[in-house]
């Protein structure tokens, strides 16, 4: 090489050197959702799949929406459209639904709404089989709605083409079902929230349930509540009511729990998936029996989730 062309090669590589690394973008991390209305006490949250966050109110039985992207969850369904009180609420993106839970209330039994999520209008209402009080729902490949029923410890079901939901799954350790999810391999998981259980139940050949069993974690569950599939399906994302939000990965009949957060105050309840981003709702429950004191402004946390390897 030439001393000219050896001086051009020493020129370009310091100024490579000097150039900054050119990494891939990338995404902000989310900020919290605040809920642009008084008194919520939200229990539950779900999203769709362009991101949109949907927030049930317990205290004021109204749906708040915040917009792909956005930091802000504005009234989509008023308040007493639904139910007074709401619980669980589930986006189903395949059919274009919010369900939501109504749970009775004196002479009032429990009902499961649909909602168009383009509209808002309601599509169909569904009672339970024998009363009782739904708590969540879950919605299989196959269009199967599982709904808990918390009051009087079943899993429920609603299959396409039925006018209610009936027990599908039964165990003496289901009391106070809670949490509902289906994840990849297709079975269905429930947890209880003041027995800290967590049960899978096997779907057979023709949608019977197979025998429940319940699954040993490695770190005791305290006060389950709200729970969701992550990792593709091959995960939980589980709130405890206690004030944790944990990963739990199920293998056979054991799991292991991962803590992503700990010390959430204010009865932590219900939490969903955007991307890589967990929002996570705050009933504030103590405060919801006394209108002299002011519970404060409402918002989903936003906590940022990588699955375990």
């Amino acid at each position: 090489m030439s001393t000219r062309g050896r001086a051009w090669h020493a020129g370009a590589w310091m100024t490579a050197l000097a150039l900054p690394t050119m990494l891939p973008a990338q995404p902000a991390p989310r900020a919290d959702i605040a809920i642009d209305d008084t008194r919520v006490h939200p229990e539950s949250i779900t999203s769709t799949r362009d991101g949109a966050v949907y927030i049930g109110s317990f205290g004021k039985g109204a749906v708040y929406r915040a917009a792909p992207g956005a930091s802000v969850a504005e009234t989509w369904l008023p308040a007493g459209v639904a139910g007074p009180a709401l619980l669980g609420v589930l986006a189903d993106d395949r059919r274009g639904l919010l369900w939501v839970c109504v749970p009775s209330r004196e002479a009032v039994p429990s009902a499961i709404k649909a909602f168009d999520l383009r509209t808002g209008a309601e599509r169909a209402s569904y009672g339970f089989e024998g009363g009782g009080r739904c708590n969540d729902m879950a919605v299989a490949r196959d269009g199967t709605v599982y709904a808990s029923d918390f009051e009087q410890g079943r899993l429920m079901r609603l299959k396409k083409g039925d006018t209610l939901f009936r027990p599908w799954a039964l165990n003496p350790g289901f009391k106070t079902a809670d949490g509902v999810a289906v994840l990849a391999d297709g079975q269905v998981y429930l947890n209880t929230f003041r027995e800290n259980g967590l049960w899978r139940i096997p779907v057979l050949r023709g949608g019977a349930a197979g025998t429940p069993v319940q699954i040993q974690t490695d770190r005791p569950l305290v006060r389950p509540d709200g729970m969701r599939p992550a990792d593709r399906g091959r995960a939980l994302l589980l709130v405890e009511g206690e004030g944790r939000l944990v990963e739990v990965r199920p293998q056979g009949d054991r799991a292991t729990v991962r803590v992503l957060r700990e010390g959430i105050p204010d009865s932590a309840a219900g939490v969903t998936l955007v991307g890589d981003t967990a929002f996570l709702v705050q009933a504030k429950f103590a405060l919801l029996r006394d209108p002299a004191k002011d519970p404060g402004p409402f918002s989903a946390l936003a906590i940022p989730y990588a699955p375990s390897r």
